[in-house]
């Protein structure tokens, strides 16, 4: 095997050894059960591990990752898991995470092609053209991290439009979806402020936070047309409240 590989399996061997003497009986207690009051989604960035940024132990948050922390109606794997967290795991909380620096966003941002990923990250770059007039005035450094702060709000607003939070509202469940971003050059969480725990609160939460950033006053292009009300809409076309 792979010298690197064995370092790995190393690492793993103290680790357990570490935790066993530091905490007794916590991999017996972790193999009992999981609940965790936590869900996670997140970006799959390396850089943005979801239980040491918390500082929770294994067994305390659960986690979904892909790029750029995109949630699709139509990715069943995504809702699959929601579906899962909610209904079975019974969490309390869904915190959709993003973080500055996304490569993901920048390819969105910027129009970079990556290959096969190009067509996942459409669904950034829709968020991108939807909330144009609010950062094409601005400084392109600036325009990456607002564009991961929005691309968060926007996945809140489509996890709280999903059936299955539909439907655990529906049936007085207790559970509340969050939008919060990671600063990789500080290691700080931002609260975006996006917190909906009720089918009513969805487009009022969703219209106020994209509100907190500013248009400009640049043109917009005729192929293009805009009217006040058509960024704080929730989603791509088809993927609105079930």
């Amino acid at each position: 095997m792979n010298d690197h590989l064995q370092d790995l399996l190393a690492n793993n061997r103290q680790w357990a050894e570490t935790t066993k003497q530091r905490e007794p009986g916590f991999f017996t207690r972790l193999a009992q059960q999981q609940s965790p009051r936590y869900m996670w989604i997140g970006c799959a960035d390396s850089r943005v591990p979801a239980n040491e940024i918390t500082g929770l132990d294994p067994g305390e948050v659960f986690v979904h990752r892909n790029v750029a922390n995109v949630v699709v109606h139509s990715d069943l794997n995504a809702l699959s898991t929601i579906q899962f967290a909610v209904e079975h795991i019974k969490v309390k909380h869904i915190i959709v995470v993003g973080h500055y620096g996304c490569a993901g966003v920048r390819a969105a941002m910027r129009g970079i092609r990556v290959g096969l990923a190009d067509n996942w990250l459409r669904h950034v770059q829709d968020v991108r053209l939807r909330h144009r007039r609010r950062l094409d005035h601005l400084p392109p450094d600036q325009q990456e991290d607002i564009l991961c702060e929005m691309n968060v709000i926007e996945q809140v607003g489509n996890v709280a439009l999903s059936t299955v939070l539909q439907d655990a509202w529906a049936r007085g469940q207790a559970v509340s979806v969050h939008g919060w971003v990671y600063g990789l050059s500080d290691g700080l969480l931002k609260d975006l402020k996006v917190s909906m725990d009720r089918p009513e609160s969805v487009v009022n939460v969703f219209g106020e936070a994209i509100k907190r950033y500013p248009r400009g006053p640049a043109a917009v292009s005729a192929d293009f047309a805009d009217d006040e009300n058509d960024d704080i809409s929730l989603g791509s076309p088809g993927a609105g409240s079930p």
